[in-house]
């Protein structure tokens, strides 16, 4: 096995999946499975834009075929809040819905979890938010049927048990993360992904990478203690043999069609294979985690909301969450390297990167450019300054980070706030 277990160390990882349904035409499919689950009233989450695009209508017509009645619900926020989080659960909580349909982007999807999970087992909001600003207290039990159909190639959220949001009040991204948000099926139909603005495409597809990236090089789940009885074990484990395998193809995907998919919108071929990475990348680090760029990437879009990425035009000014990651990535690689220099230079391999005769010493250093040189190929921003981040703001970004725990204890090296405050620095501009 590729993970020397310690003595006192895991022994034991686990494999969580949800069942995902992946090709052209499959949210024809919805219906059928919705009356399969005993489901006769969902709530169908989308956004205002794909509310007038042909998937929604191919969705409604599955369900209508099938004998479900679907209640749209079209008030996503891209970039959901704390405040559009309570919106949406007051929505479910008054529908009487016995399932759930979401069809866009991570924001849809994550939505649509947390009005689950608030409208199934009401309770103070921030019981269930993460520490250090919620309570973290798990679901007390399960929620009901949801159907996730991604429409974008990046966050994963459709494998997950994780649903991110902004918490105005504190400037900062965090989460609720429990098994059961996980949903119950993933109908991925990557042909939804043919009209995304090119913008759209470079920023969930870095995420795709940042995922993959993060989950291959977390620290090992045997470097964890053995729990005291099964359930105690994370969701997020490490880095293990089956999240390995996903990360390295998901990386490998993305490095050949990722630059592809955005220049070219007629590339059906690399935009579905963008999308197949994106699948890949979320079973991978919903079982591995991922660790600093995704805990640095909330305090950089938690304190910016004054600017507007390609793209996103219509959306209100926020920095999407795959630029918010990635822009701190190179650094962060380069960073974490010597903690376990094989792992990033196999990345780097992956991703396409030319190592010629690069001593293992250079592995952090040969993974940061090549994805500099990708970032920059598909028109993403110069860095944290070109999102109006300068040096003042280097303790405030460090500190956000610092609040993190749930994604900094899986990075393969240890960092405090001088270490992040380092990182963010050499984030400013990466060329």
């Amino acid at each position: 096995m590729p993970h020397d277990v310690p003595p006192a160390g895991e022994s034991v990882f686990t494999v969580e999946a949800n069942s995902i349904r992946f090709g052209p035409g499959v949210l024809s499919e919805a219906g059928p499975i919705a009356r399969d689950l005993g489901l006769k009233r969902v709530a169908l989450f989308t956004d205002a834009n794909l509310a007038r695009q042909p998937c929604l209508a191919e969705l409604r017509q599955s369900l209508a075929q099938a004998g479900v009645e679907a209640v749209v619900y079209d008030e996503t926020r891209i970039e959901p809040t704390d405040r559009s989080f309570l919106a949406a659960a007051a929505f479910a909580g008054e529908g009487r819905f016995e399932g759930f349909v979401s069809l866009g982007g991570g924001s849809v999807i994550d939505t649509a979890k947390a009005a689950n999970l608030y409208s199934t087992w009401p309770a103070d909001f921030l019981d269930y938010v993460a520490a250090p600003y919620g309570q973290a207290k798990p679901v007390p039990g399960a929620l009901k049927p949801h159907l996730a159909c991604p429409t974008t190639s990046g966050t994963g959220s459709e494998c997950t048990g994780v649903t991110v949001f902004d918490f105005e009040g504190q400037h900062i991204k965090t989460v609720v993360a429990d098994r059961r948000l996980r949903p119950t099926m993933a109908l991925i139909d990557p042909t939804t992904t043919h009209s995304l603005p090119a913008g759209v495409v470079a920023s969930t597809g870095f995420d795709v990478l940042t995922h993959a990236i993060e989950s291959y090089t977390a620290r090992p789940f045997t470097v964890r203690p053995r729990p005291e009885r099964p359930a105690a074990r994370p969701m997020s484990q490490g880095a293990n043999p089956w999240s390995d395998m996903g990360s390295l193809a998901a990386i490998r995907l993305g490095g050949r069609y990722l630059e592809r998919a955005v220049k070219d919108a007629q590339d059906h071929e690399a935009r579905h294979q963008v999308m197949y990475a994106a699948t890949l990348a979320g079973i991978a680090f919903g079982n591995s985690g991922v660790h600093l760029p995704h805990a640095m990437s909330y305090a950089v879009a938690g304190l910016c909301h004054r600017w507007t990425a390609k793209g996103y035009e219509s959306a209100a000014p926020m920095v999407p969450h795959g630029i918010s990651v990635v822009l701190n990535a190179p650094a962060a690689f380069r960073f974490t390297a010597p903690a376990c220099p094989e792992r990033h230079r196999e990345a780097a391999e992956a991703l396409g990167a030319d190592l010629g005769n690069v001593p293992l010493a250079e592995a952090g250093r040969v993974l940061a450019d090549r994805l500099v040189e990708m970032m920059k190929a598909t028109g993403l921003p110069n860095g944290l300054a070109a999102l109006g981040y300068g040096e003042s703001d280097l303790d405030a970004l460090a500190k956000g980070a610092s609040t993190q725990p749930r994604l900094l204890v899986n990075s393969p090296r240890p960092a405090g706030e001088a270490e992040l405050k380092s990182i963010f620095a050499g984030s400013l501009r990466l060329w």
